[in-house]
């Protein structure tokens, strides 16, 4: 199903891995980017995601665990808020990068207030239509793709093949 995974972009001033902050929702979105693992390869990632015990299952790290929640839950949505301001403002990503959902929404716009550039791939599971946090990702992506053809559009999101 891969047709092939672009690695992020290395400053053109040295070949020096970047600093990457990969965030997903347990489940589905967190399979898919573990799907991404070989782009990210040489660089030196952090991964975070909302399930207890992905980080051993898969063999990544360093991996944090953050809160999930969504927009039925403002307490909840504002712990998580805030626990991804502190690992942004620790790990101080040069690109962020989400599958969803909302914690990488969220990652992602924490990400640019720090200047980080961000990448949102929409989950494949969104064959009819793109995802909420999807949608609302235009926002705060510097690279904005869906993997399915008929959801791109000219101003976007971008379809650059099924990578996952």
């Amino acid at each position: 199903m891969a047709d092939r995974v672009e690695k992020p972009p290395t400053d053109r001033a040295s070949s020096a891995p970047r600093k990457i902050l990969a965030v997903a929702s347990g489940g589905g979105h967190w399979q898919q980017l573990m799907r991404l693992r070989p782009a990210l390869e040489g660089h030196a990632v952090t991964y975070a995601t909302t399930i207890a015990g992905l980080d051993a299952q898969f063999g990544v790290s360093p991996c944090v665990l953050i809160k999930d929640a969504s927009r039925n839950e403002p307490i909840q949505a504002i712990r998580m808020v805030f626990q991804l301001a502190v690992i942004i403002v620790r790990v101080r990503p040069q690109i962020v990068i989400s599958t969803g959902a909302a914690p990488g929404l969220a990652a992602l716009a924490l990400g640019k207030v720090i200047g980080a550039r961000t990448i949102w791939l929409d989950s494949i599971a969104n064959a009819e239509k793109l995802s909420m946090s999807g949608q609302l990702a235009r926002r705060v992506a510097d690279l904005w793709l869906t993997q399915w053809p008929h959801l791109a559009t000219p101003n976007g999101p971008e379809c650059r093949g099924a990578v996952l």
